[in-house]
């Protein structure tokens, strides 16, 4: 056949044929030796008889007839001229001119090839005559990939060789490789063969200028190809080529004509199909409709900041991932969200955590973190999620700098992308420059003041010594400060910024007062004098009232704790745990790791035991539990992430403080308690703090879902985090801050037997009753011994102690002629071990009347007299009984157990008024009045117990443990349990009655969804304001100043629906129905939005007043799926967000969603534009909008689990556009689908690339079927190097 062929060539070249004869008689051939067209061997023919024996124009005019007639695949006939004719370019002009031509007409014609028998060799002779598996490290297997190379070669090449031919710098492509260019001993051969030493000068000229002209010709056909909008999409080989492991880049040309081009596409494909969509995602927020509050405009595209901030001062809740890092996160997410710059960013968070301070103005008292807790998070949280960031950009600007760049998909024309190595810094830099307008926000509190004016005297004193030429500051100089100067030193402390801020226009006020002649030295630090030598018992006074100001000043401090003497040990742990942790901002991260570093003291060096070194350590331990005891200083622990590494440090003092034999000779009562119990106490109550010990077993579980829904509840995930960092900083080898090796070793509850014992029967008490005891079991004699003890009186008074069947051979009688009032020297594990048995005892004895109730709590608080750690175990007994339902209640009337009649009606309609406002109607069920005043026994027996105890500082390791217990197993109690709670607490704590009537408030919402759902719609309504449109709501709206300021609102407490859903939507049971409700609404708020006038919202076509009626639209919407997502997100978690992606919308498509449309075309656009932003939002936030989001072992989980998730969603949406859902839903199935690829593609181009190829050709497929062809190629762009061939194809098509 190839004989064949060859002859008919020759015949028709010797004989002028034209074209069509020629074609006519070669198709007849090929048919009848059966091969199918387009012919691969056609085309190497025609190639190998053209170069270059028979380089004539008739050739050429064949060549170019067998492509337009589809005789030979154009795709393999462009690959062989090009490995031919381009190497030739300077010796065969004429050739490389044809060759152009055919280029620029033949490109993209590539159909034939798919439909082609011999398809899969067509594909090997290009990729063998290229090379570009070669080139590119890809293995060319399909028709689209080797279009893609292939196009991307030849520009590239034609770009390259032009370039060379200039006498240019070219790429790395050897001359002598594939197209390097012809040895000059060639250049004397002409198109017909002259001979050698053709001395035609004419002809020379000619082929000069046709060489010069060939130049200009290859870069107007580089220009043509780039002018079509299917070769724009090849950009996207551009964006993935750092995925291409032997890829040779093209010239930086290449990258300038593709940007150039893109600008314009995207201009242009603005007017394209779904205008509104893509109208409504181009929108910038920096347009958005400003939300006002406190004098400030403050957009409320970041309402996320403000809520994340308010949600982490819940006292409740002390999260074991830090602050920082979320933050950090936070911001990047809401940048690439917003399509902000790093000014408007960091402005918007130092706005909202400004906000965070102003809203503690008029502080609630109540067993809640107070004004310190939210200095720390403007001060020093929010300064450091900063300084992470910008490190971030300072080793990205290192890659850049190196030559390794990446295109996020993120960058904007203004400016926006942050690729610059200085632009995050000098974002920063210019949102603390402008802070200044915002006075309203900048007041400080009082206690605040006198550290503002000493920062603002410091700048004022900086400047003037600056002009005046001293040597160092005058801290003389008084000056008026505010917020902003005490924000300027953390940055400063933390080397964002340099002193030249001091300079900045308007940061030194005109208040600053110059010292007079006779004005006295202001009083030396006494940090400064006990860095000079002075003694350390005259100043702890004075060291624990004063925040060190100095790294130095802490390591000093620090030593003094290890080495000193017994009173400088406890006088120093009593300083580190003072001021300088509860307001050192400036260095506050620094005392966090010494005091938690204290925890666990190294062993002396002249410790030989046996026993444990930390004895030796007993009294600077108990100083630092006590120090580290309030509500406040836990809280701070808790937002800088060291809750794991506390309970690793914790868990060693308790294990051996709970074993020492406590000292046979104790103080008399009034004395100093037993030192071995009070530091035993008080680490096992702070361990306990840190996960939810009493929670019944049904709350570690979503309703109806396996997945714990708070990992925090278990001590194994404190464990699992601790030796998780731990092994992270054993392969970087050194601290990060400090730069010194850290001794950190892994923890296992196992190798400590006492508490996993009793974290064990913990444990089996919660889940189920206790089994009886043997008469010579242990246990049994160290129970009779404590009730010996506790009942003692009962007993001198010949009353018998509880003795009943179900508590076995328990009795109060003394055994062994032990005295019994004498307490029992017993380690307190063995105590703690006994109680639950005790506690059924005099419980069963009160409920059978042998044991009055008031003997009973005089018992239960000797007990805790005698144990303190004991309330522990009596809490978890206590919680367990109560949710088991088993008892019978008891009337709380005043004879038997303590009354709340004195206030209890008063408590339920300040609980109404609370709820009413945040537009929640209390049901009727819920007015429980005087005639119900009845609790279970064991929730009687425990607030019984709790309201004896005082309101001491030195007993606050015991209420902090007891008040979140409390409200949570009043939770499993029938209404209105918690309102009587709240009744006899607010008797004994008159001042805390805000507090408690709030807490009472929060009940409700633990299982009423109607409630629920009310608080959500205030929700959305007070920051939407009424029309969604006018900017009547906001932050302040929503969120409020929290539960202060009652004598403005007329001695009424005005508490916003925001600040009241943070504060309860961790307690709601049902979780899940907070996702759906939550997805109604925002459902609801884009369908009421699209009920506005239709001249409101038109397309962008008319008038030019519409377009900004469609940019408030389109920001309504965002904002409320904003709010939607943030508060998803914290009340159900990473969970929540999976069901929401895999069940909660799909199953809400596909049961048709709200059915009334209405007339109008466009509120199902806005509709699925408000739920793909919502899941766009909660996906970020929760995994995340890069590639890697977070430190490096938690990015991989969350690269893994978006990947997962993610691409189960697209799986679905491919199912939906091949038809699965009934075509009623077409039309709401289309706006989502649509919105949420052109979001993520816009937005988080990342999440495509890591879905399955398959997945994402499915769904381009789909969007074809729509008439959606440029979102489907914009999807296939993003879809990696699997996608490139379906990519191809479809631009060979036309989207």
């Amino acid at each position: 056949m190839e004989d064949q062929i060859s002859g008919i060539l020759r015949h028709s070249l010797e004989r002028k044929d034209p074209p069509l004869i020629w074609a006519m008689e070669v198709s007849s051939a090929l048919q009848e030796s059966g091969v199918g067209l387009p012919s691969s061997e056609l085309g190497h023919l025609l190639v190998s008889h053209l170069c270059w024996a028979n380089n004539t124009p008739l050739l050429w005019k064949y060549i170019e007839h067998a492509v337009s007639s589809q005789l030979v695949s154009s795709l393999q006939l462009l690959a062989l001229l090009t490995s031919r004719v381009i190497p030739q370019r300077l010796n065969q002009p004429e050739a490389y001119r044809l060759y152009l031509e055919l280029v620029s007409r033949y490109a993209f014609s590539f159909l034939s090839t798919k439909a082609a028998p011999c398809k899969e060799k067509i594909l090997k002779s290009v990729d063998d005559t290229l090379q570009l598996s070669h080139i590119f490290g890809v293995k060319v297997v399909e028709l689209g990939q080797a279009v893609v190379l292939f196009l991307f070669s030849v520009i590239s090449t034609l770009v390259d060789c032009t370039l060379e031919d200039w006498g240019l710098q070219g790429t790395a492509r050897e001359k002598n490789g594939l197209y390097g260019t012809a040895g000059a001993g060639d250049m004397d051969i002409d198109v017909k063969g002259n001979i050698k030493g053709n001395k035609n000068d004419r002809l020379l000229e000619h082929r000069d200028h046709l060489r010069s002209m060939n130049s200009y010709a290859a870069i107007e056909v580089v220009g043509k190809l780039f002018e079509s909008k299917k070769s724009s999409r090849l950009q996207y080989l551009e964006a993935h080529k750092s995925k291409l492991p032997n890829m040779k880049v093209g010239t930086p040309l290449i990258g300038k004509l593709s940007g150039a081009l893109q600008r314009v596409l995207e201009r242009e494909n603005q007017l394209n199909k779904c205008q509104v969509i893509r109208a409504m995602i181009d929108i910038g927020c920096s347009n958005s409709v400003l939300r006002h509050n406190f004098g400030v405009a403050h957009s409320a595209s970041w309402i996320s900041f403000d809520l994340y901030m308010e949600n982490v001062m819940d006292g409740k809740q002390l999260p074991a991932t830090s602050a920082i890092e979320i933050l950090s996160e936070l911001i990047k997410t809401l940048k690439v969200m917003n399509r902000a710059s790093w000014q408007e960013t960091f402005q918007s968070l130092w706005i909202s955590a400004l906000r965070l301070v102003q809203r503690e103005r008029d502080p609630l008292e109540g067993p809640v973190p107070h004004l310190d807790a939210r200095l720390c998070v403007l001060l020093s949280i929010t300064p450091l999620a900063a300084a992470r960031v910008i490190e971030e950009d300072m080793e990205d600007s290192s890659l850049i700098n190196g030559g390794v760049t990446q295109n996020s998909g993120t960058t904007d024309e203004h400016g926006k992308d942050g690729n610059l190595p200085t632009s995050r810094r000098q974002g920063l830099i210019s949102s603390l420059q402008v802070l200044g307008q915002f006075s309203g926000l900048l007041l400080p509190p009082p206690s605040v003041v006198p550290a503002a004016n000493l920062a603002a005297a410091k700048a004022a004193g900086f400047v003037s010594d600056s002009f005046n030429g001293a040597s160092r500051s005058d801290t003389s100089v008084k000056a008026v400060g505010d917020m902003r100067h005490l924000i300027v030193e953390a940055c400063i402390a933390r080397k964002l910024i340099d002193t030249s801020a001091y300079f900045w226009p308007g940061f030194v006020g005109r208040s600053v007062t110059p010292p007079r002649p006779d004005t006295t030295l202001p009083p030396v630090s006494p940090w400064s004098a006990f860095m000079k030598g002075d003694p350390l018992n005259t100043l702890k006074y004075a060291l624990s009232m004063t925040p060190a100001a100095s790294l130095a000043e802490l390591e000093k401090i620090y030593h003094i704790a290890l080495t000193g003497a017994e009173e400088e040990r406890i006088a120093a742990a009593r300083i580190l745990c003072g001021a300088s942790l509860i307001r050192g901002f400036n260095i506050q991260e620094h005392v966090v790791r010494f005091v938690v570093k204290l925890l666990s003291p190294p062993a002396p060096p002249d410790f030989t035991g046996p026993g444990s070194h930390l004895v030796s350590y007993t009294s600077m331990l108990q100083a630092v539990l006590f120090g580290l005891s309030s509500i406040d200083t836990v809280h701070i622990l808790s937002l800088y992430g060291v809750i794991p590494e506390v309970a690793a440090a914790l868990m060693p003092i308790s294990e051996t403080f709970g074993t020492l034999m406590p000292a046979s000779d104790p103080k008399p009562s009034g004395g100093e308690e037993n030192p071995a119990y009070m530091v035993f106490s008080c680490a096992f109550l702070f361990l306990l703090r840190l996960w939810k010990f009493y929670r019944p077993p049904h709350e570690h579980y979503i309703v109806g879902r396996g997945p714990p829904l708070f990992s925090g509840l278990t001590l194994e995930y404190l464990l699992l985090l601790h030796n998780g960092r731990v092994a992270s900083n054993a392969t970087k080898g050194t601290n990060e801050k400090t730069g010194k090796r850290e001794n950190q070793h892994s923890i296992y509850i196992d190798s400590f037997p006492k508490l996993r014992a009793w974290y064990r029967q913990n444990q089996a008490c919660i889940a189920s009753t206790l089994s009886g005891l043997c008469s010579g079991n242990p246990v049994h004699q160290v129970a009779n011994k404590i009730l010996s003890m506790i009942y003692k009186k009962m007993n001198k008074g010949g009353v018998n102690g509880p003795n009943t069947p179900s508590s076995g051979s328990l009795s109060g009688s003394p055994r062994n002629g032990e005295d019994s009032g004498q307490r029992p020297m017993i380690p307190a594990w063995e105590v703690l071990e006994a109680i639950p048995f005790v506690l059924e005892a005099v419980l069963t004895a009160c409920a059978h009347r042998k044991l009055s109730s008031r003997d009973l709590t005089t018992g239960l608080r000797d007990l805790v007299d005698f144990l303190p750690a004991s309330i522990g175990t009596i809490i978890s007994y206590f919680s367990a009984e109560v949710s088991r339902g088993i008892w019978k209640p008891v009337a709380m009337n005043g004879t038997d157990w303590p009354s709340p009649a004195a206030n209890l009606l008063s408590i339920e309609a300040e609980m109404k008024e609370i709820l009413a406002a945040t537009g929640v109607e209390l049901p009727s069920s819920y007015s429980g009045g005087l005639a119900q005043m009845t609790l279970p026994l064991p929730m009687a027996a425990l607030v019984s117990l709790t309201i004896t105890f005082k309101l001491d500082k030195s007993l606050e390791f015991i209420h902090s443990v007891v008040g979140p217990a409390l409200e949570s197993a009043a939770s499993g109690c029938p209404w209105p349990s918690m309102p009587i709670i709240g009744a006899l607490w607010a008797q004994k704590v008159r001042r805390w009655h805000d507090f408690i009537v709030f807490s009472c408030s929060r009940s409700v919402f633990k299982q009423d969804k109607d409630a629920i759902f009310q608080l959500l719609k205030s929700c959305f309504s007070a920051f939407l304001g009424p029309s969604g449109l006018v900017g009547l709501g906001g932050v302040g709206a929503l969120v409020g100043n929290g539960v202060a300021n009652r004598a403005s609102w007329g001695g009424r407490m005005p508490v916003a629906p925001g600040f009241l859903f943070l504060r309860t939507c961790r307690t709601i049971h049902n979780v899940s129905f907070v996702t759906e409700a939550i997805l109604k609404l925002v459902v609801e708020t884009a369908r009421d939005l699209s009920k506005l006038p239709e001249p409101l919202i038109g397309s962008s076509q008319r008038l030019r007043s519409c377009q900004v009626s469609l940019s408030g639209t389109a920001a309504s919407v965002r904002e409320a799926a904003m709010l939607g997502a943030s508060l998803l997100c914290l009340a159900g978690g990473p969970q929540q967000v999976q069901l929401l992606y895999e069940e909660t919308l799909p199953t809400w498509l596909l049961s048709g969603g709200p059915r009334a449309m209405g007339p109008q075309a466009r509120r199902p656009i806005l509709e699925g534009y408000a739920m793909a932003y919502l899941l766009v939002l909660c996906g970020c936030f929760m995994w995340g909008p890069t590639e890697e989001s977070g430190p490096p072992g938690i990015a991989m989980v969350r690269r893994r689990a978006r990947a997962r998730v993610v691409g189960r969603h697209m799986e679905f949406l491919g199912g939906a556009l091949d038809g699965e859902i009934s075509s009623s839903m077409m039309e709401w199935v289309r706006a989502y689908v649509v919105s949420f690829l052109a979001v993520v593609v816009r937005m988080v181009p990342w999440w495509i690339s890591e879905v399955e190829s398959d997945v994402v050709r499915r769904v381009a497929d789909g969007l074809r079927g729509l008439g959606e062809g440029e979102l489907a190629l914009a999807l296939l762009e993003r879809g990696g190097l699997g996608a490139m061939s379906c990519a191809a194809e479809m631009f060979m098509t036309g989207p």
